[in-house]
């Protein structure tokens, strides 16, 4: 193993250092180690859809490392993998080519990922192979050689087990010591530029030599047996996803119900120790009950995310792709789009960005534009306060909550309506020939809990984050219009009432007067409306701007804002708020990224209309039946 100097000289030159390598083979779990960084990672291809920067820092050598999109190929078919062979080829305009590279290989399929090697090795750049999950090879009773395999490749070979920490010592002075050398392929006899078939020959033969491993996994063909059976598998696909709507009521409401009377206690606390006033007034209901309302929904969207992430790790999600490949076939789609779509359902912007991973582009286009209508983390706080305060919390057949059921199937509906928006964009603008679809399914691992705390970390930062800037900031722009201009009561009007005059003639109520015969055919009042119009700029400020609304009617009681909402609108107009939510994109930072991958204002533009009117429409509808059933 090499060792640092004790002295590097302070003009040791910079070296730029790429991670290249196949999907999910580890590279972003050997970049977040070597740079500290908290990049995602999953059990699933097509994790990294961008390019990752970090510096590596020994002693006085510092080197800057790139964590490239995994590919198959150097002939890219999708647009992450296009995105890494421009940077190994110096092509693209934002990186440059990098010194040197650290080829990153998956131990359990060296097969793989000694194909790409085979190809990779003409561009003959500084070479450091990095070997993943050698301890996969061992616990089924392989072996790995890597002193044969150094041989036969010409380049350093370095044994990685990333959640361990093993080998990432000696990467990390490889790297600091520029100990990568040159593949030479001529000498070491890869069969560069011979053909398909000879590469492919080639590599299965020195996994072979290097790595002899069982031919199965015994615990992934005992799990696959009865996960992708054609009767079995869904069934177990119906039960997770039942389990987790459920888990969303069940789990969260003790932690939900602290949290809540937390900022009871410091509103109180404000309420009684500052003095009655425009200061008091800002503190109580603007800051603390503003961003209260949104954060009590937080132990939630952690399930939400939690689940979601033990998806992926454990290799379900690739099987979840497959399995559901017959289904969006019939939209015509095909199973690689289901990855980008579930990701949606935490939150549309990681679901745009791996749609990537798509090879055809009308299906990357469609997949994008269908992605709002998944419901995402944003969404739960509305339907969770609308549910509560609606839906009686009954138990079916003694396990099966009515409200977990109706949260169930708000996620259904936008995702069924998706698919047929879907249908029809197949059908009409992007009509073209299906691609089969083809997908590596994962070894089946158990989670890396260090892995799983740092994305609930990083979702709760993100979530307080938002709390904390976009919400508050909303919270008191909104509390500022609802306060001014004063309007002076009657002197025998009681506070209650002085409150709800000061907001029906205030600058806020103004707004949601004059907008209100838009909404008015749905149901929404010019309170409701008020809401939905903030909502645009992230959807979480409905449940903040019904606090505030509705919390100067009830500003001396004790009664909470959904024994509020159940006393101030009807069942209808809470079932066409919901409905109407399943459906608008209601997120700035969406449009944003949507722009960005499509590279056009055009499929943005459309995607926003087009909910818009969806969420109008069925509203209405929702709205008068629903009328007309229960008045």
């Amino acid at each position: 193993m090499p060792s640092i100097p004790d002295a590097v000289p302070s003009h040791t030159p910079r070296l730029t250092a790429a991670l290249v390598g196949t999907p999910n083979c580890g590279k972003s779990t050997i970049f977040n180690a070597l740079t500290g960084m908290r990049q995602k990672v999953g059990n699933f291809p097509g994790v990294t859809v961008e390019p990752k920067s970090g510096e590596v820092h020994i002693d006085k050598i510092t080197t800057r490392l790139f964590d490239l999109p995994g590919m198959y190929s150097l002939t890219p078919k999708t647009p992450d993998e296009a995105l890494s062979v421009a940077v190994l080829h110096g092509e693209h305009g934002a990186l440059p080519k990098p010194d040197a590279v650290v080829f990153v290989m998956e131990g359990t399929n060296l097969e793989k990922s000694l194909f790409l090697y085979a190809q990779f090795a003409a561009l003959n750049i500084p070479t450091l192979v990095a070997v993943t999950m050698i301890d996969g090879i061992k616990a089924s009773g392989g072996v790995f050689d890597d002193i044969a395999m150094e041989q036969a490749l010409g380049v350093p070979v370095i044994g990685i087990v990333g959640h361990k920490g093993i080998g990432l010592e000696e990467l990390r002075e490889h790297i600091a010591l520029r100990g990568f050398s040159r593949p030479e392929a001529a000498e070491n006899h890869i069969p560069v530029g011979e053909g398909i078939e000879a590469q492919y020959e080639w590599a299965r033969a020195l996994a072979g030599e290097v790595a002899h491993t069982p031919e199965l996994d015994s615990l992934t063909t005992k799990l696959d047996a009865v996960f992708l059976h054609p009767v079995a598998g869904p069934i177990v696909f119906l039960a997770v996803m039942l389990l987790f709507f459920q888990s969303i009521f069940a789990w969260a409401t003790p932690v939900m119900d602290a949290i809540e009377a937390g900022f009871g206690s410091l509103q109180n606390l404000v309420d009684t120790t500052l003095p009655a006033g425009i200061a008091q007034d800002l503190l109580s209901r603007g800051v603390i009950a503003g961003v209260g309302a949104v954060v009590v929904f937080l132990p939630q969207i952690l399930i939400l995310t939690l689940f979601i992430t033990l998806l992926e790790d454990f290799g379900y999600l690739a099987r979840a792709a497959f399995m559901v490949d017959r289904v969006m076939g019939v939209f015509g789609l095909q199973g690689r789009s289901f990855i980008p779509l579930l990701s949606s359902f935490a939150c549309a912007i990681p679901g745009i960005m791996s749609a990537r991973i798509i090879a055809s582009e009308k299906d990357r286009l469609t997949t994008i534009l269908i992605t709002p209508l998944m419901t995402c983390a944003a969404r739960l706080p509305v339907y969770v306060l609308l549910i509560t305060a609606f839906v009686p919390s009954t138990m079916l057949a003694g396990f099966l909550s009515l409200q977990g059921l109706v949260l169930m199937g708000l996620y259904f509906l936008g995702g069924l309506s998706g698919l047929l928006v879907a249908k029809i964009f197949k059908s009409t603008m992007f009509q073209g020939t299906k691609l089969p679809f083809l997908m590596e399914l994962p070894p089946y691992r158990f989670p890396t809990w260090r892995s799983v705390f740092f994305t609930l970390f990083h979702r709760t930062k993100q979530f307080l984050t938002s709390a904390g800037t976009t919400i508050l900031t909303l919270s008191i722009i909104l509390w500022a219009l609802g306060e001014f201009p004063k309007h002076q009561a009657p002197p025998e009007a009681s506070p209650i009432q002085a409150a709800s005059l000061q907001l029906e003639h205030s600058a806020l109520g103004t707004i949601g007067k004059t907008l209100e015969p838009i909404f008015a055919p749905i149901g929404f009042d010019w309170k409701v409306t008020i809401g939905v119009l903030g909502s645009f700029a992230a959807r979480e400020v409905f449940v903040s701007v019904m606090g505030q609304v509705y919390s100067v009617d009830v500003s001396e009681s004790d009664e909470n804002l959904r024994t509020v909402l159940r006393s101030a609108i009807s069942l209808p107009t809470a079932l066409s708020i919901l409905v109407f939510y399943v459906y608008a994109l209601q997120c700035m930072s969406t449009i944003a990224v949507m722009k960005r991958e499509t590279g056009s204002w055009k499929y943005p533009a459309l995607a926003f209309g087009y909910t818009l009117l969806l969420a109008y429409g069925a509203s209405l509808l929702v709205f008068h039946g629903a009328r007309s059933l229960w008045g």
